[in-house]
């Protein structure tokens, strides 16, 4: 009876660990997503600065790729507005999606290294159960508590902890068999880079890094709406470029069909038919190959949209006509003080510098790991009353030190490479912030350039469309009274083609420049909507 009564009590006991682990452990993998969530956001919240741009498209997305109905964002007519396919682009790019999850990781991280100095909950059951012939006997144990350690100052590092042992009363006597121990211990350098200004300085370095992450984030969110915008422009080129080439052989057809009638009645030679019959078959080829290459520019278009490609859908015409309305302008300032602001805003240089000021952090540290180390040490333990007065504990009986831990630069070999290594890594930075600053310079000059050469060159093919217009109706004219000839009158056509096709260019080439010319200086702002403002 007694060895029933015995198996009893362990099997309750069993079954009573296993509904406290239960207990402590029932929170879903979804609400574990949600803290995370929650904490990395919050840090980004708080580490982003107004001058990095707008707060927006920076949170991932919980939807696995094939649940994402990208497809339920084209509108109705199935023409994309340049804003509608800069939204759809910055909302579902699988580039932009990996950039975003870059972010949140970067962020991630550093909330396991925050939680290093945090309070931490800690708990452990060990359950066992063992039958022999000379005896049965159910052994359980537990401790729980919790503790944190604090990085203060310089380096100076506390610890604490507050374990009670609760479990062992259910298998002993509940008078003598529930306890707690409060520990502490403090750590201060006094020489050298021992105790926590290590700890101290890989602490600044992840929080400095994810800020260097928001940065490279929203500095990657102007190149990106830069070229999907660039993009999106190069495909209505393409689509107008269909127009211009079928425009231009229907031209040619009725020129074509003018000159056959003059031929049969004996008023045109009949190698002027032939001349522009084969003219005619090239501009049909050219149509042919312009269509391809605007569906090829508009399937490329729809993966940076992370559309299907055989999906219907269409840009629209009016973003080239209100362009057109638009014109183009001269820069705001000059160079100078554009290199100037750049120098000031640009969040990569930014990132390059604040790297430099890392290395040199470093070499401080290094340079006192080569000295004799001392620190400041001192413990506490302090054990609760007997009896199961847990919360009660009893200081005048508690196990204190304190003392003075000395290391003597005996041995410094890998102390010396490095602070040798930091050495370098500061001359290392110091070239990449110079060659940063130049490379800044370069990028905005080119851009100034760019963007002058690029509005010069948009007055000049206007000008030079006016002059083909013009020379089609010359030599339609020439013609028309005997005093031209079909091979001038179908070269006309020609220039005229590649005109249309040229001040289109370039205007569009402006577009682009004085984009990128926003971007290069920094004042480009993506807006939450993925558009861009000018900043200044």
């Amino acid at each position: 009876m007694s060895n029933l009564c015995r198996s009893v009590r362990s099997i309750s006991l069993f079954a009573l660990v296993g509904l406290l682990v239960f207990s402590f452990g029932c929170k879903t993998p979804d609400e574990y997503k949600s803290e995370a969530d929650e904490d990395v956001y919050k840090i980004l919240n708080n580490k982003w600065q107004e001058r990095f741009g707008y707060k927006a498209n920076y949170r991932i997305s919980d939807g696995e790729p094939n649940q994402i109905d990208v497809v339920s964002r084209i509108p109705e007519s199935g023409v994309l507005s340049q804003a509608s396919a800069v939204e759809m682009a910055t909302n579902f790019n699988r580039s932009y999606q990996t950039q975003k999850e870059s972010l949140y990781l970067s962020a991630l991280d550093l909330t396991l290294t925050r939680y290093q100095y945090a309070t931490q909950w800690f708990g452990t059951v060990d359950a066992f159960y063992e039958n022999t012939p000379a005896d049965e006997s159910t052994t359980i144990e537990s401790s729980g508590g919790v503790r944190r350690d604090f990085l203060l100052g310089d380096g100076i590092l506390i610890g604490t902890s507050l374990t009670a042992d609760w479990f062992r009363y259910l298998t002993g006597d509940p008078q003598t068999s529930l306890g707690s121990v409060l520990s502490a211990s403090l750590a201060a350098p006094l020489i050298g880079n021992g105790a926590g200004r290590i700890a101290r300085e890989n602490l600044t370095q992840a929080e400095r890094n994810v800020l260097y992450n928001i940065r490279s984030f929203n500095r990657f969110r102007k190149d990106f709406v830069v070229s999907v915008i660039s993009e999106y422009y190069r495909v209505l080129l393409q689509k107008n470029r269909v127009e211009i080439q079928q425009a231009s052989y229907q031209r040619l057809v009725d020129s074509t069909n003018q000159l056959r009638m003059e031929v049969e009645v004996g008023q045109r030679p009949a190698y002027d038919l032939a001349e522009a019959e084969q003219r005619l078959l090239s501009a049909e080829q050219n149509v042919v190959s312009a269509v391809q290459n605007y569906e090829q520019a508009l399937d490329n278009f729809k993966i940076t949209l992370a559309l299907p490609t055989d999906v219907d859908v269409e840009l629209d015409p009016d973003e080239l006509t209100a362009l057109q309305d638009i014109g183009v302008s001269e820069p705001e300032y000059s160079a100078e003080e554009a290199i100037k602001t750049a120098q000031e805003l640009r969040l990569d240089l930014s990132n390059v510098r604040d790297r430099l000021d890392d290395s040199e952090r470093k070499l401080i540290l290094a340079a006192d790991g080569l000295v004799t180390q001392v620190d400041l040490v001192a413990s506490a333990d302090v054990d609760s009353t007997p009896d199961t007065e847990i919360t009660r504990l009893r200081f005048h009986d508690g196990a204190y030190s304190a003392g003075i831990t000395a290391n003597l630069p005996l041995d410094r070999r890998a102390e010396r490479n490095d602070y040798r290594e930091a050495l370098i890594n500061v001359q290392r930075q110091q070239r990449d912030y110079d060659e940063e600053v130049d490379r800044v310079k370069l990028q905005v000059r080119d851009a100034y350039r760019e963007l002058v050469q690029t509005a010069e060159s948009y007055r000049i093919q206007k000008m030079g469309l006016e002059l083909a217009e013009k020379r089609v109706q010359v030599e339609k004219l020439s013609l028309q009274y005997g005093r031209g000839t079909v091979r001038l009158l179908l070269d006309s056509e020609d220039a005229l083609v590649q005109a249309q096709d040229d001040v289109l260019n370039a205007l569009v080439d402006h577009m682009i420049a004085k984009l990128s010319f926003f971007r290069d200086v920094g004042i480009l702002r993506v807006k939450p909507d993925g558009m861009w403002e000018q900043d200044r």
